[in-house]
């Protein structure tokens, strides 16, 4: 085990050693490689940040407005039959949009439960099996100029549903 912790904090400066190595051996002017990058990754910054700060209001309003609430109030009775927290709710519609905004719906789900309930084991599995489907499709390809996504949002709306039905069943086999 010991040499896998000493493979693993050498394969950083191993893989930077590798490619400055590459392009000594075949005369790349990295330094140049390096700086075209850097000014085509700050243009994609500016063409991406109105898509970045809108999605950043959205979900402003959507967790100040009491909204995610009102919706997880009313699909409970569905919910309840599927066994499905109904506290949940608001974080699995706020991953679809944010990590950084349902990690704070997560961080007050530990809060009311606390980390090693149902619930905290729930939301956990939950959050590592999905994805933040909308910022994703919306940055990238917002920054390759795509505008037909085609069954893209279909197939990673079913794969997130999946992910979070998954996520239910582990955490009742697991942990009830």
């Amino acid at each position: 085990m010991s040499w896998l912790l000493f493979l693993s904090d050498l394969i950083v400066p191993l893989t930077f050693a590798g490619i400055l190595t590459y392009a000594f051996l075949h005369r790349t002017p990295v330094y140049d490689n390096f700086i075209t990058g850097a000014k085509e990754g700050f243009s994609t910054v500016l063409t991406i940040a109105p898509t970045i700060i809108g999605l950043m209001i959205a979900v402003g309003m959507l967790r100040a407005s009491g909204a995610l609430d009102l919706l997880g109030a009313l699909i409970s009775p569905l919910t309840n039959r599927l066994g499905y927290p109904t506290d949940a709710v608001p974080l699995t519609l706020m991953r679809l949009v944010s990590s950084s905004a349902a990690t704070g719906l997560l961080l007050d789900i530990y809060e009311s439960y606390g980390p090693d309930s149902f619930m905290g084991r729930f939301v956990s599995i939950m959050m590592s099996s999905t994805e933040t489907v909308f910022y994703t499709m919306s940055i990238y390809f917002m920054s390759v100029k795509i505008t037909k996504t085609r069954f893209t949002l279909a197939g990673a709306l079913i794969a997130n549903f999946s992910g979070v039905m998954a996520s239910l069943w582990l955490t009742h086999r697991l942990y009830s």
